[in-house]
């Protein structure tokens, strides 16, 4: 079989549950981790037969991506801001809006910084960690910097621990309940708190990709709709305690909960509070200052 044939069996396969452009993109992927093709090697071997070995792989790969399974968790890993993660169901695959909010807080460090960014000696927590992904590129790009992070699953700490090991990063991981923090005392004097927390609604369930609701930890994506900003309202409570003066909170939300995120915040004295569009034009980041 031609790559050419193959990449049409594919988008044959999973024309219902993607469109052309994601089915190609898909492919790619697959081939890149199978062959070590990039876009420009698969256009220059499309009419080239598929070696043996590797299209009994890529059938393979199909076979699950049909089934809906996300194609980093068929992988096992995935590319978050340049460095690779493990990934696997006890942890939420990182996604682009998330490496904005990792930008933001570099660009920041980089404005306020009178010396190399890098070497500033600054603390900082990650809370809800998953995959480690936003803790291990922080520590990466301000080596000098105290991080730690926290997770209510002790599965996804075993997984970030292997991030962290695995990009050659210290990190300090510490299992705990955001909603019953036993670590009030450990967490003293922050520079930054950051935290992409469960934010979706139940109700809208019914507009997010199948393959997202079948395979990644409800724990992680859903609140009850009640109660949409449970989680921000006990970080900031946190960060108010533990944050020094000055400090900078740091969130990911639901872009259609902006203004009600920004008024919680100012109902708990945060001052400076920031909110930020992605690159889709949506309400996906915030952060805010402790008053000093």
């Amino acid at each position: 079989m031609q790559f050419i044939e193959l990449v049409q069996l594919y988008q044959d396969k999973l024309n219902l549950l993607y469109d052309e452009e994601e089915v190609q993109s898909l492919f790619l992927m697959a081939i890149k981790d199978t062959l070590g093709y990039n876009r420009s090697d698969y256009l220059l071997n499309k009419q080239q037969i598929v070696p043996d070995t590797a299209l009994l792989r890529l059938n393979n790969i199909l076979n699950e991506l049909v089934l809906g399974k996300p194609i980093q968790y068929i992988l096992a890993y995935t590319e978050f801001y340049g460095l690779k993660f493990n990934v696997n169901p006890s942890v939420l695959i990182p996604r682009p809006e998330t490496e904005e909010l990792v930008e933001w807080i570099l660009t920041t460090c980089r404005k306020t910084s009178d010396e190399d960014y890098s070497k500033l000696n600054i603390s900082l927590l990650d809370i809800g960690t998953g995959s480690g992904c936003i803790a291990i590129v922080l520590k990466k790009h301000l080596p000098k910097a105290q991080v730690s992070a926290i997770d209510i699953s002790t599965s996804a700490l075993t997984t970030a621990k292997q991030n962290a090991l695995l990009n050659e990063v210290p990190v300090v991981f510490i299992e705990d309940d955001i909603l019953n923090s036993q670590i009030e005392a450990k967490m003293l004097n922050l520079d930054v708190i950051v935290s992409n927390p469960p934010y979706i609604m139940e109700e809208e369930k019914t507009a997010m990709h199948q393959n997202v609701l079948a395979n990644e930890p409800h724990t992680a994506l859903f609140v009850a709709n009640d109660r949409p900003l449970i989680f921000y309202e006990s970080i900031a409570d946190f960060a108010n305690k533990h944050l020094k003066p000055g400090g900078r909170l740091y969130f990911e939300i639901n872009a259609a909960l902006g203004k009600e995120t920004v008024k919680m915040l100012h109902d708990k004295g945060f001052e400076n509070i920031r909110l930020k569009l992605d690159m889709q034009g949506k309400e996906r980041m915030i952060s805010a200052q402790k008053s000093v």
